[in-house]
C-alpha cells in the first residue's frame, strides 16, 4: 500500500502541474514556482525528500500536519515556527514536542541547491504536509504557493487551542482565523492519525473537572483500556492513538469522526465535538460522507491561506 501511494504521488503531482496559473486570494497561486527555478519542478523535489523520510518513519505524517497547524495559527503561515532563538515560537510549551524540522530542512536544502533564494520555507511546510497526507491514505490536493517567510518568532505570540478547550472557545479561535465550524471539524480530523501522551487526557480518566471521577462520556471499554495504559500517578507518560480504530489509526480518513460518535475520543475537545449541539451534526455528516479526502484537503488549503505574507 505504501509503495503504491509513493508511485501514485509522483504521477499525481504531474497531473496537478496542469493546474498552474489558477489564482486565488491573498496572491497565492497553484503552481507559483513554475518557471521560477528554470526547469526544476519544485513540488517534485520536495516530494522526493518527504517520501524518503516517510518511507523510513511514517509518523512524520501527523508531525507535519501538527507543524502546519502550529505555524499557521500563530501570525499566519509564515514558517516562523522554524526560527531558532531563546524566546522563539519553538520554545513555547505547546511547541516543545513538535518534530519534523529535519524534513523541512532537508527539503529546503534540496531546493536551494538548484534554486537558491526563491522557494520559501512557509511553502515547503505546506507542500510537505500535503505529501504526507496523501502518503497516509488521504487525497492528493493542489496546494497554493507564493508565501513569504516571516522574520518574527516569539514564544509570547503562541496562543494555541489546548486539548481541553471548550467547543465554543475553539469555534471562536478558528473564526478568528476566518475558518468556519465545518472547517474546524474537518481540521481536527487531522487527529485521524497520530498519538497523544497520557498527560494530555489523564484528567478524563481519574479526575474529570475536579470530580475525582472519570469522564462519564467516555466509552467504558476505552476507559478501562486507557487506565491500563495510563496508570494513575505513573512516572512514565505513555501514548494512545488518537483514532481508536486499530485498522485505520494510521490512515487519513473519517474514522476519527466515527470513533468520537461512539464516545471513543481521546482528547476532551475531540469527544466534545460529538456531544456539543453546534458541532455534532457536522461530525455526523462527515462520518457518513464518502468525500472526506476532498473536503479535508479543501480545509487544509484554507488553513494554509491564514494571514499569509506575499509579495516582495
Amino acid at each position: 500500500m505504501k509503495a503504491s501511494r509513493i508511485l501514485a504521488l509522483g504521477l499525481g503531482l504531474i497531473m496537478l502541474m496542469n493546474l498552474t496559473g489558477h489564482c486565488y486570494g491573498n496572491e497565492l497561486q497553484v503552481g507559483f514556482y513554475t518557471g521560477k527555478c528554470k526547469l526544476a519542478d519544485v513540488e517534485s523535489m520536495v516530494r522526493l525528500v518527504v517520501t524518503s523520510y516517510f518511507s523510513n518513519d511514517s509518523s512524520i505524517a501527523p508531525a507535519l500536519i501538527r507543524m502546519q497547524f502550529h505555524d499557521c495559527f500563530v501570525n499566519g503561515c509564515d514558517a516562523s515556527i522554524l526560527l531558532d532563538g531563546s524566546s522563539s515560537e519553538k520554545t513555547a510549551p505547546p511547541n516543545l514536542s513538535l518534530r519534523g524540522y529535519e524534513v523541512i530542512d532537508a527539503a529546503k536544502a534540496s531546493v536551494e541547491a538548484v534554486c537558491p533564494g526563491v522557494v520559501s520555507c512557509a511553502d515547503i511546510i505546506i507542500m510537505a504536509t500535503r505529501d504526507v497526507i496523501f502518503l497516509s491514505g488521504g487525497g492528493l490536493y493542489s496546494v497554493e504557493t507564493g508565501r513569504r517567510d516571516g522574520l518574527v518568532s516569539l514564544a509570547t505570540n503562541v496562543n494555541l487551542p489546548s486539548p481541553s478547550i471548550s467547543v465554543s472557545d475553539s469555534l471562536n479561535a478558528f473564526a478568528n482565523k476566518s475558518l468556519t465550524p465545518t472547517d474546524m471539524v474537518y481540521l481536527l480530523g487531522g487527529h485521524t492519525i497520530g498519538i497523544a501522551h497520557c498527560s494530555l487526557f489523564q484528567d478524563r480518566l481519574y479526575n474529570f473537572h475536579g470530580t475525582g471521577q472519570a469522564d462519564p462520556a467516555m466509552d467504558p471499554a476505552l476507559l478501562n483500556s486507557l487506565k491500563t495504559k495510563c496508570p494513575q500517578n505513573s512516572t512514565s507518560d505513555n501514548t494512545a492513538n488518537l483514532d481508536q480504530d486499530p485498522l485505520f489509526s494510521s490512515t487519513v480518513d473519517n474514522s476519527y469522526h466515527k470513533q468520537i460518535l461512539k464516545n471513543r475520543g481521546i482528547l476532551q475537545i475531540d469527544q466534545t465535538l460529538a456531544l456539543d449541539q453546534s458541532t455534532e451534526p457536522i461530525v455526523t455528516d462527515i462520518a457518513n460522507r464518502l468525500d472526506f479526502n476532498i473536503k479535508f484537503g479543501q480545509a487544509m488549503v484554507k488553513l494554509g491561506a491564514v494571514q499569509v505574507l506575499t509579495g516582495s
